[in-house]
């Protein structure tokens, strides 16, 4: 894998032909007949050893596992993609990448509703005990991994970097714990930095450890729809949550539901497509809370829209005074329940 020019499918061509051990010890005319260039052969046979120990010093550390191809530990799921990663670094608990996982992408820049749904559908789905897949990116990828940490659940963040650097580096916290109660895994060794062109690639692993995929939000020329088509592509179940003609965050989830995508309303929508995963966990629901809020306080949130809703708009529709809704609004902002929007005004979340 540290060989230049030993991309993914190489590296699989080379490996359905020899065994590893024999690869750097056969003759060059044999390698050159299994495509593989001069500069890549004398690379093989002078491979750079100050960067596999350090990749082997990583190793050393408690919870660090790499799995090759051939590894019985390797997802079987992955194996069935186009261009499996030759390497997969694992940081954390190695067995999750075993259980039915159930990816949530979508925009880095979602709306607050995005985000706090997001988190829902992630916090409910863990308790259903589904492992949560995500990119660790911000947005919804984020919203997704604290959703299921919140359930006590398990995720598994992709990462686009080498699994001893985090990005972005506002995630080093949320990294930490999942590396604690899930895993972070790459097919980039250690010491890879972001790159641009990482994270198209890291998408066809978000969506081949899945059964099935969940977009959120997405414009229409969005990243998240590259993992939905390889989804589709990977015969993976793929999800969207509709939204508003006005929302451009809306478009790219609303094209894919016009192209075969089901239309998400609840958790049970997804649950009902993926039954036979299901049945094999025991589902932990908690029951309910009490609101937290008192009678004005409940009866102000119904008054509150899914869509930008103004304070002269409340005043009129409650009778209330300003001063008296503005502080009302204030308490249900600080519970989650309603987010600010542009131009003074609220929407609700939740």
């Amino acid at each position: 894998m540290r060989t230049p020019g030993m991309g993914s499918q190489t590296i699989r061509h080379v490996l359905e032909h020899l065994e590893p051990a024999r690869l750097f010890s056969a003759p060059r005319t044999e390698l050159n007949e299994l495509g593989l260039t001069n500069a890549t052969i004398d690379a093989l046979k002078q491979p750079d050893w100050s960067r596999i120990e350090h990749d082997l010093a990583w190793l050393d550390n408690p919870n660090h596992h790499a799995l090759t191809l051939l590894d019985e530990r390797y997802p079987r799921q992955l194996l069935e993609i186009v261009g499996p990663p030759p390497v997969l670094f694992v940081r954390g608990n190695i067995d999750l990448l075993h259980q039915p996982q159930i990816a949530i992408v979508g925009s880095r820049n979602p709306s607050a509703q995005g985000r706090q749904t997001a988190m829902d559908f992630a916090e409910t789905l863990a308790r259903f005990g589904f492992t949560i897949t995500s990119g660790l990116a911000l947005g919804i990828d984020a919203a997704s991994h604290q959703g299921a940490l919140k359930a006590t659940g398990h995720t598994i963040a992709v990462a686009g970097t080498g699994l001893d650097r985090v990005y972005p580096a506002r995630h080093k916290e949320l990294a930490s714990e999942i590396s604690k109660r899930g895993a972070l895994i790459s097919e980039f060794p250690p010491g890879t930095s972001a790159q641009a062109n990482h994270f198209p690639r890291r998408n066809r692993i978000i969506s081949g450890l899945c059964i099935g995929l969940l977009v959120v939000e997405a414009a229409r020329q969005s990243g998240s729809l590259i993992s939905a088509r390889l989804a589709l592509e990977q015969n993976r179940e793929v999800f969207a949550i509709p939204g508003s003609i006005h929302n451009p965050l809306a478009r790219g989830c609303n094209a894919l539901i016009r192209e075969g995508a089901k239309l998400v309303e609840t958790t049970d929508d997804i649950l009902e497509e993926l039954g036979e995963y299901n049945q094999r966990h025991e589902v932990n629901v908690p029951e309910k809370k009490q609101s937290e809020l008192d009678l004005e306080q409940q009866n102000l949130l119904k008054l509150v829209q899914f869509s930008p809703t103004s304070i002269d708009d409340l005043v009129q529709q409650s009778g209330l005074s300003v001063e008296i809704i503005s502080s009302m609004l204030l308490v249900l902002e600080l519970q989650g329940y309603i987010a600010s929007a542009a131009g003074g005004s609220y929407i609700r979340i939740k």
